[in-house]
Formats: structure tokens, sequence, C-alpha cells
């Protein structure tokens, strides 16, 4: 594939305001921090000295697995390159430099390339899987946050945190081709739902969860009761959502339907993940201040058991496919395993 990379921001803004009929695009916060060169050994250049990042003072973590389970690819806000580990042999494979501040990863086209957000350059980079080398570079605005993408492949959703807006991206074309407005500091908490029927954006501003129609990519109505709400899970069916609440050290689950909080599980001190196991069955509040991670029966919505072993663990957290095992990314980047059939931490990959 051809590398195309769309470099002018202010084509991407005069699309916004076509496709939204209003000014989609408000107030941008003030970047603070300046932003440091790219990792030694790294083989991309670094960001601009001039450049400050954006949004520095908003930190978050990152995990991807690939389908088969032979790549993880992690990233930290705070840190100016991503990571690549070989999971089948337990080491770093590579680490590429020259990001602003790296917010998510996700792996598209059955794991063959992966997608990193970057709020400082506002743009998605796309890379090969084997070689590791970019292949492409999206402009969708400064303050690019959280993605997610459809279950065909075909679609990507991301959060705009210093816009309140959501931009659609075709991943065939890649090209931005819409921009949903209409929310409030959107940051990494983005899911959509196994059937593609829903769009669940968390919104920090406000303690809110806005639910999306893609089709018509129209706002049906907001999910409210949470307090400083951080990673969400969806059900198959879309019908139930659990959210962490690190301002109130517990999970919420919601009837997405209508809104009512069914339940409220007491957790660790602030939860940031609320990862859902792909049967349904368990749930991860991984609890940051704790360093532990609390596993959830959903069907009792009663904690089982607390796992300990691990350091700030956030909402970078993966289940496997075939449900054997779960990632759960530390700060140090370093990327713990559990076993799922005893529930036990049975090591850790670092760099």
């Amino acid at each position: 594939m051809n590398k195309r990379i769309i470099t002018t921001m202010a084509s991407l803004s005069l699309m916004a305001l076509a496709l939204t009929g209003c000014g989609a695009a408000t107030d941008t916060p003030d970047a603070r921090s300046p932003a440091t060169g790219a990792a030694a050994g790294s083989d991309q250049a670094a960001p601009d000295s001039g450049r400050t990042a954006f949004d520095a003072e908003i930190t978050n973590n990152s995990l991807a697995v690939s389908p088969d389970e032979k790549t993880a690819v992690v990233s930290d806000s705070r840190e100016n390159s991503i990571l690549i580990y070989d999971l089948a042999e337990g080491g770093l494979l590579k680490k590429i430099g020259g990001f602003g501040t790296p917010r998510n990863v996700v792996f598209i086209n059955d794991g063959s390339q992966f997608v990193v957000s970057d709020s400082t350059l506002g743009t998605l980079r796309f890379y090969g899987t084997e070689d590791h080398t970019l292949q492409d570079e999206v402009v969708v605005g400064p303050g690019a946050f959280g993605t997610a993408a459809s279950p065909d492949g075909k679609t990507m959703y991301v959060n705009n945190q210093a816009h309140g807006s959501v931009t659609v991206v075709d991943l065939e074309t890649r090209k931005p081709t819409a921009v949903i407005t209409g929310f409030s500091q959107p940051r990494q908490g983005i899911k959509v739902s196994p059937d593609g029927k829903r769009v669940f954006v968390t919104n920090f501003e406000g303690d809110k969860v806005t639910v999306v129609d893609p089709d018509s990519r129209k706002i049906l109505h907001e999910l409210t009761g949470f307090s400083k709400i951080r990673g969400i899970s969806v059900t198959a069916d879309g019908n139930t959502l659990y959210a962490a609440n690190s301002g109130r050290n517990s999970i919420s689950v919601v009837d997405s339907r209508n809104g009512d909080i069914t339940n409220e599980i007491d957790v660790g001190r602030e939860p940031y993940g609320a990862a859902l196991s792909p049967d349904g069955t368990i749930l991860f509040a991984s609890n940051k201040a704790d360093n532990t991670i609390d596993v959830i029966d959903v069907t009792k919505n009663a904690i089982v058991k607390t796992l300990k072993g691990f350091k700030e663990p956030r909402q970078a957290i993966v289940f496997s496919r075939g449900q054997e095992r779960a990632y759960v990314l530390n700060r140090d980047l370093s990327v713990a395993r559990v076993q799922l059939d005893d529930l036990s931490l049975t090591d850790t990959i670092r760099e």
C-alpha cells in the first residue's frame, strides 16, 4: 500500500463544517506541556522541537493484542514512543518513536495492521503488523483520543476530546466521512456494540455515556449517574453497559436502553477498567490505586477473587478470543498475563 498523508488541517475543518452544517469545532484547550524528542533507537523522526503536547495533563495508556495473540502493541501518552512485544517469545520486538501523545491502539484487517491515535499530531497512524512500517497517516484533528472499529472492520470512530466530537473514518478509503457533534470531553472510552447497531461514547465532563446510532449518526440518548467515569464495556446484545466509577470506587451495571442503573458493585480504590470477557461471564475491574484487579462474576454481580501483582492498571485490559487468558498493561508498559481457568497471574512481559 502506498503511503498517503493528508497534510492540511484546514481542509478537515471545512469538511467538518460541511458535514455537520454548523461550527462543530469549538474552543481548543491550551497546550501546556512541551513534548520531548523520540526515544533513542526509534526509527521515526521526533516531533518538531517547537511542538507542544496537546492535552498533556490528561494521561492514559493503551494495549492492543493481535487476533492470533502473537503481537501486542502498547502505548502511554506520557511517552513519545510505542512498544511492540512478541507474545510467543515474551520479548520486545521494536520501539517506534516520533509520537506526540499516543492515545489508543487498535488492530484492524484481521490483525494485519494496527492503528495508533495521537492527540498532539491529530492523526491516525497505520502500521503493518509484520514489518512494523508506517503505511498511512490520516489527519483527524488535534485532540484525537479514543478509537473503536466497527465489527465489520469498515469504519473507525475517533473521539476528539478537544472539539467534543466523534470523527467517522472509512477504513477502506482511509478518509474521514463525517463528524458527529454533541459530546463533552470524549476521551478514551468508546465502544461499538458487537452487533454494530450502537456506539457508546464516554463523556468525562458531565460523567455520562452518549449512545449513538451509527447509521443515522444521530445521538439517541444519554446514560448518566456516574462518578469520574473511566472504562466501559458492553454485552453482546448491547443492552447492558458496565462502567468504572473512579470517584466512588464501584462498577455501575446499566440498562443501556433506558439508562437505569440496575446494580452497583463495590470494588477497590480508583477503578479505571471495566473489561468484560468474550463470553460475558466475568468482568475485570482494575483498581489503579490498589494495584489490583477485582474479578466479578456478572451473573451474581459479586467479586469472586482479587488479583495482585500489577502496577497502576488502567483500562488497558484485553481478553483472548478463546478466553484462555487476559492481558493487563502496567504503568511501566510491561504486560501481565492472567490465566483464566484458575485466575492466576502467570508472567509479565517487559522491555
